[in-house]
């Protein structure tokens, strides 16, 4: 880990573009093709490209980085996924990290490093991973986990987790905020950067405010400053932006019998809740930020059942307009 964070402080950054004439007359090695190309568009791209780094050097480098693009074929892929389960990585792990090798190939056929994607030809497309069910919270659960999160030492536990179940903003966005996204006459909270790479607004309730009003007290009787540029949920130690909250969040869902829910399941809980309150499906997108209506409609099947009732209206309408001939 030390060696490669060594490497990634020495890399200098360069610009990504089209192919040189000398890089178009002969292929280029994976390892080329990541630094001098695929790397510089990450960091341009992406929120957290320092992770593809990372990936980079301790999983691909070894068995990719000195063949060249056009040499990897489905078997490297598929010998590399098997390798991977060998050394105990977990089966999501495994399908993240050839995700990313996926994504890297993909951009060399787009800019013409490459014709073909080898991935497209391998036996393993990715490891069963025994997917989370959805889990949404009723007011009884929601009651025992923010009861056992105040018992937590963590000075923001119950706050942090009262305010992702008020805004459905997702642990990182709302863990990395500061003080200066939060335009309290507007009631919103800025997000500069979100999952899918844009910037959104999240909308705060009167409670969510109140709430932000009692992380501010607490701060201030920890001797945390509170200023424009500060977090919003700052570690006293540290004085830096808390890292996770899950060791905290894992012994509050514990004491609450909750063993089986995560902090993302929260999002989960504030969409339900507010279809179960008669929200649509497009206030649902736009409330938790996703760009496209297809990630929402995994929510659909919470929808009361309404098309039965729509029909009558319709009929009804077009009675009394016979009825008025």
């Amino acid at each position: 880990m030390i060696k490669i964070l060594k490497k990634f402080n020495n890399f200098q950054s360069i610009k990504f573009g089209k192919k040189t004439t000398n890089e178009a007359e002969e292929n280029v090695s994976f390892e080329y093709f990541f630094l001098q190309r695929y790397y510089p568009f990450s960091q341009s791209t992406k929120r957290r490209s320092k992770l593809d780094w990372y990936v980079y050097h301790k999983h691909f480098a070894e068995p990719f980085a000195h063949k060249l693009l056009t040499e990897i074929c489905a078997e490297d892929l598929d010998t590399w996924m098997t390798q991977q389960i060998q050394q105990k990585y977990k089966p999501s792990t495994v399908n993240k990290h050839a995700g990313l090798l996926n994504r890297i190939l993909n951009v060399a056929v787009e800019w013409e490093y490459l014709e073909k994607n080898p991935f497209n030809k391998s036996i393993i497309k990715k490891f069963p991973t025994g997917d989370h069910v959805q889990r949404f919270l009723v007011p009884e659960e929601i009651r025992r986990l923010l009861s056992a999160c105040s018992n937590e030492p963590h000075p923001y536990l119950h706050s942090f987790i009262k305010l992702l179940l008020l805004t459905g903003a997702r642990s990182s966005e709302l863990r990395l905020c500061k003080w200066s996204d939060v335009n309290l006459p507007k009631q919103e909270l800025f997000i500069g950067l979100s999952k899918n790479g844009r910037s959104r607004r999240i909308v705060l309730s009167n409670s969510a405010i109140e709430e932000l009003y009692c992380v501010k007290e607490k701060s201030e009787s920890l001797g945390t400053p509170t200023e424009a540029l500060n977090w919003v949920f700052t570690n006293p130690k540290t004085q830096l932006p808390y890292t996770s909250m899950q060791v905290s969040f894992a012994k509050a869902r514990k004491t609450a019998r909750l063993d089986n829910v995560r902090i993302h399941d929260l999002r989960h809980t504030f969409a339900s809740l507010l279809i179960n309150n008669g929200a649509s499906i497009y206030e649902v997108q736009k409330l938790l930020g996703h760009h496209h209506v297809s990630m929402t409609e995994r929510y659909a099947h919470l929808l009361p059942n309404t098309l039965k009732e729509r029909a009558e209206i319709m009929a009804s309408s077009l009675l009394n307009v016979s009825e008025l001939k």
